[in-house]
């Protein structure tokens, strides 16, 4: 085992599609910790998720061995991230188990919003950095133009940087050659009490939960018994070890390590991420820093589509929490849908993958409410409440103000599409528009935008306008007045609360007609007409009808007078009239959906 002066933590960070993963790759392929036969693209992205979507979604940590050219052996305990700005707060995780990253930066796009998003967190965590030009092998590389970028961008040395291309493999001995000469060794004392960081954790089956941790001080192995210094819960040691492709037993893990530890923590609820591991019996006099409380910034409402299927959903979330510190969850109960879970998310790729990692990895068939922000809303008494569940929206008589958050958005992109961006930031009622040319035909956009108009589509919206080229990134700036209302949906005069949202005035009607136009499509025809209506209060915005099935009453009458044609007709129509009054309207669950979706001609 390396002692402390021949280890090395990193992280390797950078703008989403920038080639984190294929450097992770080749890296691990140029330690030997993967044989070819064994190799496969995207080593570390275990979810089957991040292998379809081609990102990273959860941080991945490995121990690789690395002979250098002076001949020493090093341990390179290497943690990838993910770069899309919903999952930042695994970077932040990542980052605070390491001394040093790897910025990646691709030759042909340059730097993007999220690049500097995450060098401003490693500068946060006092990381050491090293830059990295990837994509040199590409047409359109400009290494120069890069370097250039590098140095008046992010302030750092834009010729120290390390020009590469993971896909073909150049050059990347270098890159391991300046982990090991620029960043820093572990500091930490394996001799004083143990304190160890919890940065993630997942449930085993067999096992229990895996923690992941950093030690900071001290030593742990197996038969210790170790104090969770936040729950106060004891647990005795099981398994240590170190992360390969698979898990790595080991006879100890010191100061200075990444690894994992199995200790029978059969409950989820054990777990915080974030937590500080001590022994029982020589305890450290203080928790490590833990992690910022995480901030969510979307809200939905997630329900089983069988009501029986509601214990397998608690159990599934509370796993699925274990796994992902950032999502957040209370009970929630709806007149149509029954029980189920308030959830908040970082973003909506966030909110994605967690319905999806429910129905796949958990075999559940979910339906998620409109995706909803954190309102103020100022009573009149001057008291102030937070409003996210429609539900819970106050009568408007007793409403002095509302407001809503604004984000700061900067968009980077070629300046050929500013025109489009423009527009769309418009339509979202953006506010104090201001650009930037960080390089040659190179534009960056700020805007100010309500968060409620970016978390539906803005971001497909965005790529679709920039031809894929244009990268978003933001930051929550507070909260601004707004003109609130809260939109009924209701299908044969009742109304159905799992689609009722809170939306700004102007874009009520719109969002009305969204969803009436989806409902009528959906939801199937009865014997009578079903009205779909958009309502602010008591005002009908909007409207639609799904036409009845109709049955030909006159079909076995022929010849003779019309009078007796009309005495069936009206006979029907008073029997339809009768059906409507006492008639319930099955809405089924594709109608839910159909409502979610965003259409482009919308």
């Amino acid at each position: 085992m390396a002692d402390r002066a021949h280890t090395r933590n990193f992280s390797i960070i950078a703008h989403i599609d920038h080639g984190k993963s294929t450097l992770a790759d080749r890296l691990i392929q140029a330690c030997g910790g993967v044989t070819d036969r064994e190799f496969y693209d995207q080593l570390l992205d275990n979810l089957y998720l991040e292998q379809e979507r081609g990102i990273t979604i959860k941080s991945q940590a490995i121990t690789l061995p690395y002979k250098a050219n002076d001949g020493q052996i090093y341990e390179l305990n290497l943690i990838d991230t993910p770069g899309h700005v919903d999952f930042s707060y695994e970077v932040s995780r990542a980052l605070s188990s390491c001394e040093g990253v790897l910025l990646v930066v691709d030759a042909s796009q340059g730097v993007e919003a999220q690049t500097l998003a995450n060098l401003y967190l490693a500068l946060e965590h006092d990381l050491a950095v090293v830059p990295v030009i990837n994509k040199i092998d590409l047409p359109s590389a400009d290494v120069e133009a890069t370097r250039l970028q590098i140095s008046e961008d992010l302030g750092l040395d834009g010729d120290e940087a390390i020009a590469i291309s993971a896909k073909e493999g150049t050059n990347i001995e270098a890159v391991l050659e300046a982990v090991v000469k620029k960043l820093p060794p572990p500091v930490g004392d394996g001799a004083a009490p143990l304190q160890a960081l919890i940065f993630d954790a997942q449930y085993d089956p067999y096992r229990g939960t895996v923690i992941s941790i950093r030690v900071k001080h001290g030593r742990l192995k197996a038969g210790d018994i170790i104090r969770f210094m936040y729950t106060g819960t004891t647990h005795k040691v099981e398994e240590v070890g170190l992360f390969g492709l698979k898990r790595v037993p080991a006879k100890e893990i010191v100061a200075g390590q990444v690894g994992y530890v199995i200790a029978g923590v059969k409950t989820v609820a054990d777990t915080n991420i974030g937590d500080t591991i001590t022994h029982e019996e020589r305890p450290a006099t203080e928790p490590l820093p833990g992690f910022k409380e995480v901030k969510p910034v979307v809200f939905s409402s997630i329900y089983p589509v069988a009501t029986d299927d509601y214990p397998e959903l608690v159990d599934a979330i509370e796993k699925l929490k274990l796994n992902d510190a950032s999502l957040t969850f209370h009970k929630d109960s709806s007149q149509a849908l029954g029980y189920g879970f308030r959830c908040g998310f970082l973003g909506l790729l966030h909110l994605e993958v967690v319905q999806e990692r429910l129905e796949r990895e958990f075999g559940l068939s979910l339906i998620l409410t409109v995706p909803s922000v954190r309102y103020h809303v100022y009573l009149n008494n001057k008291t102030m409440i937070e409003v996210e569940n429609p539900a819970y929206f106050p009568d408007p008589s007793s409403i002095e103000h509302c407001e809503e958050p604004y984000i700061k958005a900067s968009i980077l992109m070629p300046e050929r599409y500013i025109g489009a961006v423009m527009t769309l930031c418009l339509d979202r009622r953006g506010e104090n528009p201001n650009y930037h040319y960080p390089s040659k035909g190179r534009v960056e956009l700020s805007f100010e935008l309500p968060l409620a108009e970016v978390i539906y589509d803005f971001y497909d919206k965005l790529k679709t306008v920039t031809q894929g080229y244009g990268s978003f990134d933001y930051e929550l700036i507070g909260y601004r007045v707004t003109d609130l209302v809260k939109l009924d949906i209701l299908v044969n005069g009742e109304k159905v609360d799992a689609l009722s949202c809170l939306v700004h005035r102007e874009r009520a009607r719109l969002r009305a007609l969204h969803a009436v136009n989806k409902l009528k499509d959906a939801i199937p025809r009865q014997q009578f007409k079903i009205a779909i209506q958009g309502a602010i209060g008591g005002t009908i915005i909007a409207r639609s009808t799904v036409g009845a099935y109709r049955k030909d009453v006159t079909a076995k009458c022929y010849g003779g007078d019309v009078s007796r044609k009309r005495k069936l007709l009206e006979k029907q129509k008073e029997g339809k009239k009768r059906m409507k009054l006492v008639g319930n309207v099955p809405i089924p669950q594709k109608a839910f959906l159909a409502v979610l979706q965003t259409d482009s001609e919308d």
